[in-house]
């Protein structure tokens, strides 16, 4: 693999051939998942540690079943249960963790920035699971893995990007990511929840979801943050649902063969309505079950694995 650095800290800066090396690691990985037996020798005697000051079930249930599955020795840290409650800072904590063994640190963490400034300050490897509304480049890479078995080619695929773009660092890494393998991307939602200059990122920007939506292949549907609403983002959930939910008259604008993403977890009824999130198109217990494939990939990859076989 030809990553420049040993660590996940971003999409924005990661090539496109190292973007493919993952997604072709992770379908490796997915064999593995498959199995009756999910456990192979790959990582044993490694320590991932993962260490999350917000909460995430997903997120961080997946990074601890992808260490185990490759026999690492895995760790989880919140900063409910740890030293950070007595004050001690984010680095501190990491360097503290990485003088106990650990090669990995998986971090969650509100602030922007945060995880590259860790890798900046530590010696092992560094693995992004979001940081404030900066980049949450596993959820990206997922999202395209999944994408990847159901679309023969990301290039000319129209994605579609549903909701609060302006606070999700899940667009952000996607948007990096598809357009660096050749997918149009738009982004629709309320214009308070739009960046200024987003065309800047290389793709198409509305407000109207009927434009957004027309001939879509791939419609990826952002949680709401509830909290947003108190911050007068938008008057009401229903109005936000009936603006910009994604419901069947809604699905019928769509390209037959279309699928619907969602990063979880789901507000059923606000922006996606129960019988789009539970039908055939939905692919969103698929990318449940890619999110380990996708984390044991990164830490096989960044823990010093070369050839894709190797794991056989």
């Amino acid at each position: 693999m030809s990553l420049q650095s040993k660590h996940m800290l971003g999409l924005q800066h990661v090539s496109d051939e190292d973007i493919i090396t993952i997604l072709n690691t992770a379908n490796a990985m997915k064999d593995i998942i498959k199995r009756k037996i999910k456990k192979v020798p790959t990582l044993r005697g490694r320590t991932v540690v993962t260490l999350f000051y917000e909460n995430s079930t997903r997120t961080k249930t997946s990074f601890d079943l992808a260490g185990k599955y490759l026999s690492a020795d895995t760790v989880g840290l919140s900063a409910s249960s740890s030293s950070v409650q007595k004050g001690e800072s984010l680095i501190d904590t990491a360097r503290t963790v990485e003088a106990m063994g650990a090669d990995v640190v998986v971090l969650r963490h509100p602030a922007a920035g945060s995880s590259k400034m860790l890798a900046e300050n530590i010696n092992c490897s560094v693995i992004n699971a979001g940081d404030g509304v900066h980049e949450h480049p596993t959820q990206a890479l997922l999202d395209m893995f999944t994408i990847s078995e159901h679309k023969k080619d990301f290039k000319g695929l129209k994605v579609t990007i549903v909701g609060d773009i302006l606070h999700s660092r899940v667009a952000r890494s996607n948007i990096w990511g598809l357009t660096k393998l050749g997918a149009e991307v738009s982004v629709v939602g309320p214009a308070t929840m739009l960046p200024p200059k987003m065309e800047k990122m290389g793709v198409k920007v509305y407000t109207n979801m009927e434009e957004a939506l027309a001939g879509a292949d791939v419609v990826n549907v952002l949680r709401i943050q509830l909290e947003r609403q108190k911050q007068g983002l938008f008057p009401s959930l229903r109005e936000y649902s009936r603006l910009y939910g994604i419901n069947q008259e809604r699905l019928a604008l769509l390209k037959d063969d279309a699928i619907i993403l969602h990063p979880g977890p789901m507000n059923r009824g606000v922006e996606i309505v129960s019988r789009v999130a539970d039908s055939s198109q939905a692919v969103i217990e698929e990318q449940v079950t890619n999110g380990v494939a996708v984390r044991m990939a990164l830490l096989y990859l960044l823990t010093g694995g070369e050839k894709v076989e190797d794991v056989n």
